[in-house]
């Protein structure tokens, strides 16, 4: 029987991730877990040409950080887990997920899924990445249409 001791829970910044974050508590309520939130602020590459730029002002990824920081803990207050590990990273949201997952020996990573089909599967997602990256469990949780 599978225990999960280590829970990493991949939110967006979107209404959804309640829902994500909601089968999270409920598997942390009946496994006695340890609780990571985990947000991905994605760089935003300036100018359209191959030449090297800056990949985001330092003002614009700070005021991201500051806003995805705060949205964790109004969803860990709201959700009562205010307890859990919060953390916000910039980079590739699968790398930094998988990164996350591995270093703190996450056993379950839950994450939502929105359940694409047609090309919009072939171009491939965050959920399906992280299914495919970690060694752990991954539950995706079936999002709105």
């Amino acid at each position: 029987m599978v225990t999960y001791k280590k829970i990493l829970v991949a939110v967006d910044l979107s209404p959804e991730a309640k829902a994500v974050l909601a089968r999270a508590c409920e598997l942390r309520a009946h496994y006695g877990a340890v609780l990571y939130l985990i947000h991905v602020v994605e760089p935003i590459v300036l100018g359209g040409d191959y030449e090297l730029v800056p990949v985001m002002p330092v003002e614009i990824e700070d005021t991201l950080l500051q806003r995805a920081k705060g949205y964790l803990g109004t969803l860990a207050g709201e959700m009562n887990v205010a307890d859990a590990q919060q953390v916000v990273e910039i980079g590739s949201v699968k790398h930094e997920i998988l990164r996350f997952a591995e270093e703190h020996g996450c056993d379950l990573i839950v994450i939502g899924a929105h359940g694409r089909h047609g090309v919009a599967t072939l171009l491939g997602s965050t959920a399906n990445a992280v299914l495919h990256g970690t060694k752990c469990d991954v539950l995706c949780v079936r999002l709105g249409k």
